[in-house]
């Protein structure tokens, strides 16, 4: 296991950030304005509402901004050049855009398209969005969702009638996966549920269970390690959250059944065990995952990679796991907890073009207890301790 010391940039503006609050640190915690522009770009054009900071493991803070209130469910975020992000919302359908206009409350907020055919239950509805890594040509989007009959994805633009491009993944009330994302060969992954169908898994005939990699016309694309198939990686329960990092590697937070949650390293044709394992077993015929949890700490949905770290948003454990990697992709020691109970259900985690995080919360997904201005959007910065960033 080998680790690189934090990039410089990142290292000083770590060091600016002690020296100006190390008295409050101490003490009874350090609020924060707004960052310092990111020297490859101008600063964003955010919110000024009080943000607080959340002590976490190893020494981190976690400074947390509210940038927008009021939402439902919102189960997924997506930036677009403009820096402003679209957010789905399951339950009903709706695309938002939040920002990069803001207002003296936060972030403005606004439908722009609502997904037809949507059919919401349980954990079903729309759920995971990709802007095309070609947007500023092409204009298109793509979203994961459920119908009447299965899940699918979907490309539009916005405004215009959704073209179903991949049907016939199994839908359920449950383990539904729905996580979408454009990896650095500019194909596009998509994380599927067994369905409550345990066998589907380790079925390389089914869509479900899986990790799939298709063009964005929805064909399996070159490469993939099953002919004319589009499975990626399969021996999956219900995989949300996609992520890669700066060394291009592929990782996904998987939900457990009662005893682990994962993240994994995903790999082409790896096999990563359910129903077979669940966390870390040591079956030759499996790929063990890089980082567990109880799933009462856990039960984590959305994945972001920043830097060297990765942070997951959870849901029962209602908090960020962040995690910082090796340069071979393993952890460098242990998973940090961030903003533990603070907000309520951590469902989506996003890395923003200004390198900070968004968070979303899903207090009212039915097994939540939601304050008055939620579901929140949240935007969190990591500042102090060996792996924080800013």
């Amino acid at each position: 296991m080998s680790a690189r010391p934090p990039y410089p940039r990142i290292r000083r503006l770590r060091v600016a950030l002690a020296a100006s609050c190390a008295a409050l640190l101490f003490t009874a915690g350090c609020s924060f304005g707004e960052p310092d522009p990111d020297p490859a770009g101008e600063p964003p054009n955010l919110p000024t509402p009080s943000a607080s900071a959340s002590p976490g493991g190893a020494g981190q803070q976690a400074v947390a901004t509210v940038l927008a209130k009021n939402l439902r469910v919102p189960w997924a975020i997506a930036f677009l050049p403009d820096g402003g992000a679209l957010v789905t919302e399951r339950d009903n359908g709706r695309v938002l855009q939040v920002g990069p206009e803001s207002g003296p409350d936060g972030l403005r907020v606004r439908p722009v398209q609502t997904i037809p055919d949507v059919a919401a239950a349980g954990e079903g509805g729309l759920l995971g969005i990709a802007v095309s890594p070609d947007y500023a040509r092409d204009r298109t989007v793509f979203v994961y969702y459920t119908t009447e009959r299965d899940n699918r994805v979907a490309r539009l633009q916005l405004g215009g009638q959704p073209t179903p491009i991949l049907t016939g993944i199994p839908k359920a009330n449950v383990h539904n996966g729905g996580g979408l994302g454009f990896g650095p060969d500019k194909q596009l992954y998509v994380s599927t549920g067994d369905a409550g169908q345990r066998p589907l898994s380790q079925d390389v005939k089914s869509l479900g269970g899986k990790i799939l990699r298709i063009t964005p016309d929805g064909k399996p694309a070159a490469g993939n390690p099953y002919p004319n198939s589009p499975v990626w990686s399969m021996g999956h329960r219900n995989v949300q959250g996609l992520a890669w990092d700066a060394a291009k590697r592929m990782y996904a937070v998987e939900f457990g059944q009662n005893t682990w949650d994962e993240i994994n390293q995903i790999t082409k044709g790896g096999n990563y065990g359910w129903p077979e394992v669940e966390g870390q077993a040591g079956d030759k015929r499996f790929t063990d995952p890089i980082a567990q949890w109880a799933t009462s700490d856990a039960s984590c949905s959305g994945l972001a990679a920043t830097d060297r770290l990765l942070v997951t948003g959870c849901l029962r454990g209602k908090r960020l796991w962040v995690m910082e990697l090796t340069d071979t992709g393993t952890l460098l020691g242990q998973p940090s907890e961030l903003l533990t109970n603070r907000y309520g259900r951590l469902r989506a985690v996003a890395a923003a073009p200004d390198g900070s995080l968004w968070v979303s919360t899903s207090n009212h997904d039915g097994r939540g207890n939601p304050a008055g201005d939620d579901d929140r959007l949240l935007r969190v910065v990591f500042a102090g301790g060996d792996g924080g960033r800013s």
